[in-house]
C-alpha cells in the first residue's frame, strides 16, 4: 500500500518517543507532530533529523484502513494494545 498524500494520521496518533525537530521529548499519542504542515505533509521527511519511527514506517491497511479518518482510529488502537 503506498501512504495517501495529506493523510497525517501517522504523524497524529501514535507516540513518538525519539527526539523530533523543535519536539525534544518527542510527542505523546494524538498530539499533531510540530513538522507536519497544514497540508499534513511532513516538512522533515527525506532529512536527516527525521526519527528512525518515522522512516521505517510503511503503509498497510491493517494499519491505515481506507481513509484518514479509520488511520486514526486504528493506529490509536494499536497505540492502545502496544503501550506498556
Amino acid at each position: 500500500m503506498k501512504c495517501r498524500e495529506g493523510c497525517g494520521a501517522c504523524c497524529i496518533a501514535p507516540s513518538i518517543s525519539s527526539p523530533i525537530p523543535g519536539m525534544p521529548d518527542g510527542k505523546a499519542a494524538g498530539q499533531r507532530c510540530l513538522q507536519l504542515s497544514a497540508e499534513n505533509l511532513c516538512r522533515i521527511f527525506g532529512q536527516p533529523d527525521r526519527p528512525a519511527v518515522c522512516s521505517a514506517f510503511d503503509a498497510d491497511p491493517e494499519v491505515c484502513g481506507n481513509s484518514s479518518e479509520e488511520a486514526i482510529r486504528l493506529i490509536g488502537w494499536w497505540e492502545q494494545m502496544t503501550a506498556a
